[in-house]
């Protein structure tokens, strides 16, 4: 009989129960008695705190299979464990040490690797560091020690991550660093990550260097979820649902302050403005803190609408599938309507792109990274769409009645 999976999970360096596959396709989470004892803290929002168990009945529970890797990083883990497909549950304990957030996941009785010999740098970078990251993108987990980064090793706690070029798009790195640069320029009071392209030790070619943000100055990790985990929707399902649910769930859970969702709105407004199309439900998170969840800072933007994607992630002012050309004025204010922001918000809001559109561009002129087409390409979508769009949100408003 096949061996049943299971596995610890803690809370930052706390015990606080174990995740355990049960028969047929059902995985249950127990908090463990001493940490409920112990003045704990709920490890997931659709975790809340009990004794007994949570029980799911196809596969991890959502909270956790948001945590496994996906695309190149889930495929390169696979490989490695000897597996043409892994299951998730199998992903999660033998490189879960180091997720995203506050939490890990350990394997108690970790199967012998032994005889798996990668000879591929990114390969033994992988195996080495037992880093789950989602994301389609090749990445590693990376530490910064005397100056350089290197990939975190195991045992180790990454503070950054390196994005490598991707095969279908060789200049993926430079367009998020681009477009997160104009990003930062377009939202000046705003958190937004911290990113950077450098080279990582062992490798040759520069790569997007990106600062973690849910790991503090001195090492504590920090809790946060994604708006996919939030929800409860398993990770297969990022691109379900609409900007508006996000919003609607911060008006309606106790600790969020509304404000927050006058945040959201600009930076969804300032995501499309440089072309970020991708903008899905793993993709905007809040931090847990000792007074209710707050907007993490802004990440993984790239105008993916210069290799042709150009339907929006998510259902926007109640339009589904819908291509980022064809949006106009009036579907950016259906929008601020389903946010419950008032006319004089949403006027604010496009004025303070236009102040600012100006110095997005020079950002990106100024910048040394990528070719001139690319960063040429970035600046005209965003002069189309501000022309095609944004510049007539203060006459439409004028309009409502």
């Amino acid at each position: 009989m096949a061996k049943l999976l299971w596995g610890n999970v803690y809370y930052r360096d706390r015990f606080a129960g174990v995740l355990r596959q049960e028969s047929g396709e059902r995985v249950s989470f127990t908090y463990d008695h001493s940490y409920l004892a112990s003045n704990p803290v709920a490890i997931a929002h659709t975790l809340s705190l009990r004794t007994e168990p949570f029980i799911s009945q196809s596969g991890l529970p959502s909270f956790f299979d948001n945590l496994v890797a996906e695309g190149w990083l889930e495929e390169a883990q696979s490989r490695l464990l000897g597996r043409r497909r892994a299951s998730r549950f199998e992903l999660l304990l033998a490189f879960g040490q180091d997720c995203a957030g506050a939490v890990s996941i350990i394997d108690p009785d970790p199967e012998d690797r032994g005889a798996i010999r990668p000879d591929d740098p990114m390969d033994i970078a992988v195996l080495s560091g037992r880093v789950s990251l989602s994301g389609i993108q090749p990445k590693l987990a990376l530490v910064r020690e005397h100056g350089k980064f290197r990939p975190a090793q195991t045992g180790e706690l990454s503070t950054h991550i390196g994005k490598f070029p991707s095969p279908r798009h060789g200049d993926l790195a430079a367009n998020e660093y681009l477009t997160t640069k104009a990003l930062k320029a377009l939202l000046p009071d705003d958190d937004i990550v911290d990113v950077r392209m450098g080279k990582i030790v062992g490798f040759n070619d520069p790569v997007l260097i990106i600062t973690r943000f849910d790991r503090a100055h001195d090492g504590q990790r920090l809790h946060f979820e994604e708006f996919n985990q939030l929800f409860g929707y398993p990770s297969g399902a990022k691109y379900t649902g609409s900007h508006k649910h996000m919003a609607d769930f911060i008006r309606h859970t106790p600790g969020c302050l509304p404000v927050e969702v006058y945040r959201l709105y600009v930076r969804i407004l300032a995501g499309i403005l440089v072309g970020n199309t991708d903008m899905h439900l793993k993709n905007f998170a809040m931090f847990h803190t000792a007074s209710g969840l707050r907007l993490t800072p802004a990440y993984d933007a790239v105008s993916a609408a210069l290799y042709e994607y150009k339907t929006m992630a998510l259902s926007i002012s109640g339009n589904a599938n819908m291509s980022i050309t064809d949006l106009k004025a009036g579907t950016l204010i259906g929008m601020g309507e389903e946010f419950a922001l008032s006319k004089q918000a949403m006027a604010m809001a496009a004025k303070q792109l236009e102040r600012r559109k100006e110095a997005a561009k020079d950002a990106i002129t100024e910048s040394k990274t990528g070719t001139v087409e690319l960063r040429d390409a970035i600046i005209d979508f965003m002069e189309k769409r501000w022309n095609g769009t944004f510049a007539l949100i203060g006459k439409a408003l004028s309009k409502k009645p």
